[in-house]
C-alpha cells in the first residue's frame, strides 16, 4: 500500500502522505516514497508547482522510532525538496511535530489551518533537533527558535507564523495557487533559487557536521531511555 498518494489538477500536483495509523511518521519507506515522488514531479513538465500536505489528524510525527530512515537519507530528501526546481507549498491541518517541521521548513510557502500546532520535542526523548536545523534555523527568528528548540513546548499557528515558519492560513491556498498557474516555469524555477540560496549554503556548510550529530544523539543511552520511555508511554529517568 502506497504511503504517499499523488493527485493533479491544473498543474498542482497534490502529494499526500498517507500513513494516518502512525501519524505519518518518517519511516524509511515513506522518505523513499516521497523521494520517488518528488522527483516524478522535478521530470514532468506539466508540474508547474506542488503541495505536499497529509491524511489524518496529524502532518507527521517526526522520525518513525521503529522503522527510521537513515540520517542521510532524510538529508537528501530535505534538500530535494529545496532544490526542486518547482515551487512547494506545505499545507497543514492538525500536528505538526519534530523531523514534520523540518520538512515544514524546506516548503517554500507552509499554510496551516486554524487550530493546528507544531512541537520540536527531539528534546524530551534525549536528542536534538540536528538534521532539520539545515531547514529550519535559516529561516526562523532565534529567540523564538532558541525557546521551542529548548523546552520542546507545543505552539500554535499565531507563533508559528510570528517566527517564519508558517506563512498564513490554509484558506490563502487558493490564491497562492492562482499566483503559481499565473506564473512563468523560468520565472518560477529563477525565483526559487533565490529564496533558497542561504538554505542551501547551510546545506553545504553543515549537513555532514550534523548528521555525525545527530547519529551520536540517537546512538547515545539517553537517547535510548527516552526512546524506550516514549514507547512504554512513561515518563524518562531524568524528568523532574
Amino acid at each position: 500500500m502506497s504511503l504517499v498518494r499523488t493527485d493533479s489538477d491544473r498543474g498542482i500536483t497534490t502529494l499526500t502522505l498517507d500513513s494516518p495509523a502512525n501519524r505519518n511518521a518518517l519511516s524509511a519507506p515513506l522518505v523513499t516514497e516521497l523521494a520517488e515522488a518528488l522527483a516524478a514531479c522535478a521530470k514532468d513538465p506539466a508540474v508547474r508547482a506542488l503541495v505536499l500536505t497529509h491524511t489524518g489528524s496529524t502532518f507527521s510525527a517526526g522520525a518513525d522510532l521503529k522503522a527510521p530512515p537513515g540520517p542521510y537519507a532524510f538529508v537528501d530528501l530535505l534538500r530535494q525538496i529545496v532544490e526542486l526546481p518547482k515551487p512547494v507549498v506545505g499545507l497543514v491541518s492538525g500536528h505538526a511535530r519534530a523531523g514534520g517541521l523540518g520538512l515544514l521548513g524546506a516548503c517554500d510557502v507552509v499554510l496551516a489551518a486554524d487550530g493546528s500546532d507544531f512541537a520540536l520535542s527531539e528534546v524530551w526523548i534525549g536528542v536534538a533537533p540536528a538534521v532539520i536545523s539545515l531547514t529550519l534555523l535559516p529561516k526562523l527568528e532565534p529567540r523564538a527558535a532558541a525557546r521551542y528548540y529548548l523546552t520542546g513546548e507545543r505552539f500554535g499557528v499565531p507563533e508559528a507564523r510570528a517566527m517564519g515558519l508558517v506563512t498564513a492560513g490554509a484558506a490563502d491556498l487558493p490564491a497562492i495557487l492562482d499566483g503559481l498557474r499565473a506564473a512563468s516555469p523560468q520565472g518560477l524555477r529563477e525565483a526559487k533559487r533565490l529564496v533558497t540560496a542561504k538554505v542551501l549554503a547551510a546545506f553545504e556548510r553543515d549537513a555532514e557536521e550534523l548528521v555525525q550529530l545527530s547519529a551520536s544523539l540517537f546512538a547515545s543511552a539517553e537517547a535510548r531511555e527516552g526512546m524506550t520511555a516514549f514507547l512504554e508511554r512513561r515518563d524518562p529517568a531524568w524528568r523532574l
